[in-house]
């Protein structure tokens, strides 16, 4: 059996883990990581900062959290996860709010005194059931929040963060039920939630040590001079930018920092929202509270805006609009008639994951490709060629 040699575009999480199970799993194999910024991890990445030696998410907070006891524990091997729960605060005309929206946030907001049981039945009375199958992000926070809700903590936040009508947006955006009749104000629902007590950037650098992986930064993938050399790409960039945006661009936001640096301690919170239209940043993010273990007399925080990707700007949130699912099909199609690349992660395939989603679809293909390599078949273009 002859040596395969892979290359893999992109040094975040789902070409870090393809490239670590391809060297560790598949004896015959060289594999060649490249990546255009000059450091590994992607949106992921972390550093000490200079001043203050806080840890900072460059790109802004990630709180790994899961359900998948599987993806825990792999995540677990390189880096010790800290418990962590993320307790979103919002600011509305000047009040702070509880997120998500919950038995507090309700009672306070309408200066009620509700149990569960009348909290559920108030919302059921003020919910818009005329919306029976709701098709838009507006259309599902009515039927299930009414107006009042909606208005105060996701009309305006959202035309910031998205750049467009809510009516605009897909309902799959708003994928669960915006409420909660207790007190209970942990931002997600996963029973495991963690920070890395050392920050991301470990992981990859252990991702990637293996002798088999040869890794080259500050360098951008070609496929006119890179492609022939490789028995296989792995391609993790955007997949318009791949075809050379042949059926024009699908549309991101991305997001941008305002970096401050003062004494004590900014807003008290990991995260504060600010919801009204007037306000033109979308929150401030304080990441010394991401590390409470930890202790600073000074701090850093992040005004986040968020705008329309542009040509060299950063891609975060694929926005999915009627227009990009169908400019996608077109790119899915012509990428399924070669079978020299596959594509993943969140911008191969153009769908908005959490970092245990990349890691679980990362491991996944690659024992994929792996079975396919020893059965000696083709190796898979994408993990779902059917999922748009």
């Amino acid at each position: 059996m002859g040596t395969k040699n892979f290359l893999i575009v992109g040094a975040g999480f789902s070409g870090a883990i393809i490239a670590n199970e391809l060297a560790t799993k598949y004896d015959h194999c060289t594999v060649h990581v490249i990546d255009e910024r000059d450091h590994i991890g992607g949106n992921c990445y972390t550093k000490r900062d200079e001043e203050t030696s806080i840890m900072e998410h460059v790109y802004g907070p990630h709180i790994f959290h899961t359900d998948k006891q599987e993806v825990w524990d792999y995540v677990s091997r390189f880096i010790e996860l800290v418990p962590f729960v993320n307790r979103v605060k919002c600011i509305y005309k000047g009040t702070v709010y509880s997120l998500p929206v919950n038995l507090h946030t309700i009672n306070q907001f309408f200066r009620k005194n509700l149990n569960p049981k009348e909290a559920e039945d108030f919302i059921k009375e003020i919910a818009d059931h005329s919306i029976k199958e709701p098709q838009t992000f507006e259309e599902q926070a009515l039927r299930f929040i009414g107006k009042d809700l909606y208005e105060a903590f996701f009309l305006g936040y959202t035309k910031k963060q998205w750049g467009c009508e809510p009516k605009e947006l897909p309902a799959s955006i708003l994928k669960r039920l915006p409420v909660r009749f207790n007190y209970n104000d942990n931002y997600y629902n996963s029973p495991l939630q963690g920070i890395p007590r050392d920050g991301y950037t470990p992981m990859f650098e252990q991702l990637l040590a293996h002798p088999k992986i040869q890794l080259e930064l500050n360098k951008k993938f070609d496929p006119l001079t890179d492609y022939t050399k490789y028995d296989h790409v792995f391609f993790s960039g955007p997949i318009d930018a791949y075809f050379e945006y042949e059926y024009g661009r699908l549309s991101y936001r991305t997001v941008f920092f305002e970096k401050m640096v003062s004494d004590g301690d900014h807003q008290g919170n990991a995260v504060i929202n600010y919801s009204d239209l007037d306000v033109p940043f979308t929150r401030i993010t304080e990441h010394k509270h991401f590390t409470p273990w930890e202790k600073y007399d000074k701090t850093i925080y992040f005004k986040e805006y968020s705008k329309e990707t542009e040509h060299n700007d950063i891609p975060y949130y694929p926005k999915r609009l009627q227009s990009d699912l169908l400019k996608l099909k077109a790119y899915k199609e012509k990428a399924g008639v070669q079978s020299k690349t596959s594509f993943v992660g969140r911008l191969g395939t153009y769908k908005y994951m959490d970092m245990h989603q990349v890691i679980y679809e990362a491991l996944t293909f690659a024992s994929l490709v792996i079975d396919a390599l020893r059965d000696d078949r083709a190796i898979p273009v994408f993990l779902d060629n059917n999922s748009l």
